[in-house]
């Protein structure tokens, strides 16, 4: 499997992780900033929270890491907390924005 469909493969493995606190999954609430693959399939996330003190972070860090490595073709995740930058409603996608009533 390339690299692209792997790209492909994780982006709908993302798809099924959802914040607890929230109906919608991570990947179209905009919560993934960055995902990085070596030429080992090695995996690195850029991940932000919607607050900074979400009870819940452990949690979704290690739903996030599981969907990833669900993915066909990938070998290792690491995935990084970050915030700068800060997240906002503005970062989720239509479909996010939709399903909680902001459009």
């Amino acid at each position: 499997m390339n690299q692209q469909n792997i790209q492909l493969e994780i982006v709908k493995q993302l798809r099924k992780v959802f914040d607890p606190e929230i109906p919608v999954n991570i990947y179209d609430l905009g919560l993934i900033y960055r995902i990085d693959m070596d030429d080992d399939n090695n995996v690195e996330i850029d991940m932000t929270l919607t607050a900074p003190n979400c009870p819940m972070a452990e949690s979704i860090v290690m739903m996030t890491e599981t969907a990833v490595l669900r993915a066909k073709g990938v070998n290792k995740v690491n995935v990084n907390i970050v915030f700068d930058p800060p997240w906002d409603k503005e970062k989720m996608s239509d479909e996010a924005k939709l399903e909680l009533g902001l459009l």
